[in-house]
């Protein structure tokens, strides 16, 4: 399968770098910039140097802002039965279907973390998108973490507020908790290290099990201990519930507001 990546900032690098060693698909970029790329990857700084090479798909990597003007000059770029990719934070099925209104188009929600091959990616294909194109573009998904298929604009949105801005809720839970470390008398690289490292221990145990999370949270608490009481703090009149509650809904409101 021939693919062609129009834009190679940090997102499409870091897909690029974990797609490179893909048997049987061959990547061409354009982008103005100079770029260090994988070895293998075929690197062009205008289309006008593809000469009437069409590819099986084209996926769209450049800002939202710059897809109008950048994107229809690679219409003729795509096979007749080839698919557009777009991992265009933002920018509508609609859109892109004023585009490349004969092809099947597929939406991809990716998050940060699909800079070290571990994404939780929002899928969502045009009524156009086949299940060839489909396969195609899942192969490519395992290749950077996890995915899950969405059946509407709506769900990618709802997606968006969890995993696609979940990362920074994490951040600032890990960097409000290294805060409390230090306040009991750590220095900063050690709070830094123990929470970071609970963190991770603590996601790792619920990513390698089937059992309820709150099975897991019961299995550290000891009735009137610790844990009880740091919990009691987090649970208060369940806080922290109806904060996550309130910042999902935050960033889903958004996400809708800039579609």
């Amino acid at each position: 399968m021939d693919i062609l990546m129009v834009g190679c900032g940090q997102m499409g690098g870091a897909m690029l770098n974990s797609w490179a060693g893909l048997e049987d698909m061959s990547f061409t970029i354009v982008d103005p910039a100079e770029l260090k790329l994988p070895v293998g990857v075929w690197h062009v700084q205008s289309p006008a140097t593809l000469g009437s090479k069409q590819f099986d798909m084209v996926i769209a990597a450049v800002k939202p802002q710059m897809m109008a003007d950048v994107m229809p000059a690679f219409v003729p770029r795509l096979k007749p039965d080839g698919c557009l990719v777009s991992i265009a934070a933002g920018y509508s099925l609609a859109s892109l279907e004023a585009i490349f209104p004969d092809h099947g188009i597929i939406r991809v929600m990716p998050n940060l973390p699909a800079l070290i091959g571990r994404a939780a990616t929002g899928l969502y294909a045009s009524e156009r998108a086949n299940v060839a194109q489909r396969d195609a573009l899942e192969i490519l998904m395992e290749a950077i973490g996890q995915y899950v298929w969405v059946q509407s604009e709506d769900q990618l949105d709802r997606l968006t507020a969890v995993s696609g801005s979940g990362p920074g809720y994490v951040f600032q839970f890990i960097e409000s908790f290294i805060d409390g470390a230090r306040e009991l008398g750590f220095s900063d690289k050690d709070a830094r290290t123990l929470v970071v490292q609970t963190m991770l221990g603590a996601a790792e145990m619920a990513a390698n099990t089937e059992a309820p999370i709150s099975s897991l949270r019961e299995s550290v608490t000891s009735k009137g201990g610790t844990t009880q009481a740091g919990l009691n703090q987090l649970r208060d009149h369940q806080a922290l519930d109806q904060l996550m509650t309130n910042t999902t809904a935050a960033a889903y409101a958004r996400a809708r507001e800039l579609r």
